[in-house]
């Protein structure tokens, strides 16, 4: 999240053409040629095979100048030392198929010759390109620790949650990208953010980088959900261009059972309480971060109730906007529901493949999940005593992201509107209302 790098315990799937349902896929035929080029014994089997054809179809002329496959493969699989043993293979076994065709000498010198410049040429290609290898090696490594740096791996337990994270940059290479994530454990209980930087390379590495330090300082000092997203906010109008952006959702966790939600331009994130599956659409949505200026109203406070086994999926447009060979997105939300389990890190590593599997094995967009879990500590859940959660007798439900929130979940219903209420720090400012979801 793969070719890309992903935290948690499975930095790389192992098959991703297998799956929990039990189906077994087939690896398809380029992955095979690719294991069969990145052979360094093929060479000298395709010389081998040149000679048995001569040996048994008598045709020493006309095959004898596809010995020059083997020195010429060699140069991308072997070292510049096995490309040299290959060449001298095929020169010798070419003067043997000469000599025993009665070749006339003016054309095994020009056959010969053909081959000593193939495996001359083969051998300084395969010098170049083992040291290219060693500065993409180099480079590789400055892009791993870079991307700790910026992306801190996240532990399972953090505070009283378990959590998980995946995360796939869309240059592979690189191993970084413009979706953000982190989750913090402060003073005001444990804070997190996923975002997503408009655009893609190093411009949008810089600006997720400025993005997180400036959360992981707000997060520690300021009180109020709403005064780290303002930080942000006011560090990125000094150093965002006009057109750039970020859109993003900051949450916290200040006290048991209340979730706060800040979503500026963000996807919904995805609340499962039971088996239901329910996204937390904004009551009030906020522009992404970087285009405050063009709104008056400031960010409003969503409360959500976060109750004991209850999970939450914070995801970018990366996962949701993924496509299949037929165009079709990807569906979270379904997705979700087939892996969910009581270890997010389980729940994320079956998400992940089955994204990659529905992309044919490679992101076009960078991707981040991070999945929270708040465990039961008291003994069973009671499916009764929680609002919304599904009796053992209950078929799951699986709401579409475009879907109506219910009301007997305690998330927002979007078609009314919420009282606005008084504002315990800011003393009931309107622009500062909180949302009770």
């Amino acid at each position: 999240m793969s070719h890309a790098p992903q935290h948690g315990r499975d930095h790389s799937p192992t098959d991703p053409y297998r799956w929990r349902t039990g189906r077994t896929w087939s690896a398809p035929a380029p992955a095979i040629a690719h294991w069969a080029a990145c052979t360094s014994a093929l060479p000298i089997l395709i010389v081998v095979l040149v000679v048995c054809v001569d040996l048994f179809g008598g045709t020493g002329t006309t095959w004898l100048p596809l010995l020059a496959a083997g020195p010429a493969l060699a140069a991308s699989t072997s070292r510049p030392a096995g490309v040299l043993g290959v060449g001298l293979l095929a020169s010798l076994l070419g003067a043997g198929i000469g000599t025993r065709h009665d070749m006339a000498a003016s054309q095994l010198i020009l056959v010969l010759t053909a081959l000593v410049t193939v495996t001359l040429a083969g051998t300084l290609a395969s010098v170049l390109r083992k040291r290219r290898e060693r500065v993409l090696a180099a480079v590789r490594s400055v892009a791993e620790t870079a991307q700790h740096a910026l992306l801190k791996p996240v532990p399972e337990i953090v505070g009283p949650f378990q959590a998980a994270v995946r995360y796939s940059a869309a240059a592979a290479e690189a191993r970084i990208g413009g979706d953000l994530y982190a989750l913090v454990p402060t003073p005001y209980g444990v804070r997190m953010i996923v975002g997503d930087v408009r655009g893609k390379g190093l411009p949008a590495v810089g600006t997720a980088a400025l993005v997180l330090g400036v959360f992981r300082e707000a997060a520690h000092d300021e009180p109020d959900l709403r005064e780290v997203v303002a930080r942000i906010e006011r560090s990125l109008a000094r150093n965002l261009g006009g057109d750039d952006f970020v859109t993003a959702v900051v949450a916290g966790y200040p006290e048991p059972g209340r979730l706060e939600m800040v979503n500026c331009g963000h996807a919904a994130p995805l609340l499962i309480r039971g088996t239901d599956v329910r996204p937390v659409d904004p009551v009030h949505p906020a522009p992404p971060l970087g285009l405050r200026s063009l709104v008056d109203d400031s960010p409003c406070l969503q409360v959500v109730p976060f109750l004991e086994g209850d999970q939450l999926l914070l995801y970018t447009d990366g996962v949701t906007e993924a496509r299949d060979a037929d165009r079709a997105f990807y569906p979270l939300a379904e997705g979700i529901a087939r892996h969910l389990c009581d270890e997010p890190d389980r729940t994320l590593s079956a998400l992940h493949q089955e994204l990659l599997h529905h992309v044919g094995g490679r992101l076009h967009d960078d991707a981040a999940l991070l999945l929270l879990r708040k465990p039961v500590t008291s003994g069973s859940v009671d499916p009764g005593a929680h609002p919304g959660t599904p009796g053992p007798a209950e078929a799951p439900v699986v709401r579409p992201l475009t879907g109506l929130p219910d009301r007997t979940t305690g998330l927002p219903d979007r078609t009314t509107d919420q009282p606005d209420l008084p504002d315990r720090a800011a003393g009931g400012a309107p622009g500062d209302r909180e949302d009770v979801a």
